[in-house]
């Protein structure tokens, strides 16, 4: 089953909170804190796999969760890092935040890829002995993971694409030039998944051709199956498209490869602007009758396509149409890669992320910044309680209350906690 999109729920690890540990050993006196820092929480890594080329796992399995980092010990031992965890998708898998669509990596390369970060491991109290709090009893829990939902969406690495209506041969001439053995009948829709195969044009010279599955009017739109695999036709650097010249289907050839081009043009205005090279396929039905082929070698030098007249029955003109392609992939750029358009939120938080909102008789204070100053914060602890007191007055959240207007005793929300406002 050829499965090209999926949506998944990934999540990566929590990081090990920091130990409140003090020294003990006999005759020792004030042994001090000793307090390790927890462990960083895993990744959630995506690694490319050659050996794929579909995304049906990811039919049956949904959510990824990496492990959580452990918890610091005393002795100042550190927790045990989460391993990460490295999900294998097939070359050419992008990548989409589903909240925003925003394109977060295109997967085309060898480099692996940290979707979603493990949060750091908390500071033992090891960390917060100064000359004046020698014996500090708060430590950092550890940052939470990062927690999203994605759209893997497979679309196919190839130079060339095969295009055209149901039954005109592409999958015929991919058999003819490549090792691949699409099934071939003569009925519409005999291909019904995308095929790949390496054509290979002289010693250390080849390119990767796709069969695409036959395109129908209306398939911009949804209808027919051409919708859900224009998308493997983004990428390609040129399109051989190949029309019945013959009519055997009772079409008229022109009137298809306009249909088609406008199908293209409907899905995507980059596709439709690819370089092209008009195939008239089964001219060996044609005989003598040579206007039809008149009629699209007009059109396709009409639209500055390349054109070429083909019969892949018998072989005929299969060898000048590799050459050719060949020629016009020399001067075309190479196999189209996704920019990243998707900014995680760790990238973009500064001290300044700090909202400061007036509601009712309440003020409360939020912002990226701030959630994590409170999710390092023991309240129960004073000492730990000093320290978020001068992180936030460093910070100008004082300055910024008082500039607003709070009074004495005004009730200020920070994170999930509420405190009265003391002068």
């Amino acid at each position: 089953m050829f499965i090209d999109v999926a949506k998944i729920k990934i999540a990566s690890g929590k990081g090990g909170d920091g130990k409140v540990s003090f020294h003990r050993e006999k005759y020792v006196a004030s042994g001090g804190p000793d307090g390790g820092d927890g462990g960083r929480g895993g990744s959630v890594v995506f690694q490319v796999d050659d050996n794929l080329s579909t995304l049906l796992d990811f039919r049956y399995k949904k959510k990824y969760v990496a492990p959580n980092g452990e918890n610091g010990m005393g002795k100042r031992m550190k927790g045990k890092d989460g391993a990460d965890l490295v999900i294998r998708v097939p070359r050419g898998t992008i990548i989409r935040d589903r909240a925003t669509g925003r394109i977060m990596k295109d997967l085309s390369d060898d480099e692996p890829f940290v979707a979603a970060k493990g949060g750091n491991g908390g500071w033992g109290n090891t960390h917060f002995a100064t000359p004046t709090r020698q014996a500090p009893r708060f430590a950092k829990p550890g940052l939470p993971g990062v927690e999203m939902e994605i759209t893997l969406e497979l679309k196919l690495l190839a130079d060339v694409g095969l295009v055209g209506f149901p039954n005109v041969g592409k999958s015929t001439l991919l058999s003819m030039v490549s090792a691949a053995r699409p099934k071939i009948a003569n009925y519409h829709f005999t291909t019904l998944i995308p095929n790949l195969g390496v054509v290979r044009v002289a010693e250390e010279q080849s390119f990767v051709m796709a069969d695409i599955p036959g395109i129908i009017e209306g398939a911009s739109e949804g209808a027919g199956l051409g919708h859900d695999f224009l998308r493997h036709i983004d990428r390609c650097r040129l399109l051989l498209h190949l029309v019945d010249a013959s009519g055997s289907e009772g079409r008229d050839p022109l009137e298809d490869v306009q249909t088609i081009n406008a199908e293209l043009a409907g899905y995507s205005e980059f596709l439709a602007s690819r370089p092209q090279i008009i195939v008239a396929n089964k001219t060996d039905l044609l005989g003598d009758d040579r206007e039809i082929l008149d009629k699209l070698k007009a059109y396709a030098d009409e639209h500055d396509f390349g054109f070429l007249e083909l019969s892949a029955a018998t072989n005929q003109g299969v060898r000048e149409l590799i050459h050719k392609t060949w020629e016009m992939l020399q001067d075309l750029p190479p196999v189209f890669t996704y920019e990243p358009e998707f900014v995680p939120v760790e990238e973009v938080v500064t001290e300044r992320d700090i909202t400061i909102e007036k509601v009712e008789d309440y003020y409360v204070v939020g912002g990226a910044w701030i959630d994590k100053i409170m999710g390092s914060v023991n309240t129960d602890d004073y000492e730990s309680r000093l320290y978020m007191d001068r992180m936030l007055k460093n910070a100008g959240v004082y300055d910024r209350l008082e500039q607003m207007g709070v009074e004495e005793g005004s009730i200020v929300v920070i994170g999930e906690m509420e405190f009265e406002y003391i002068h």
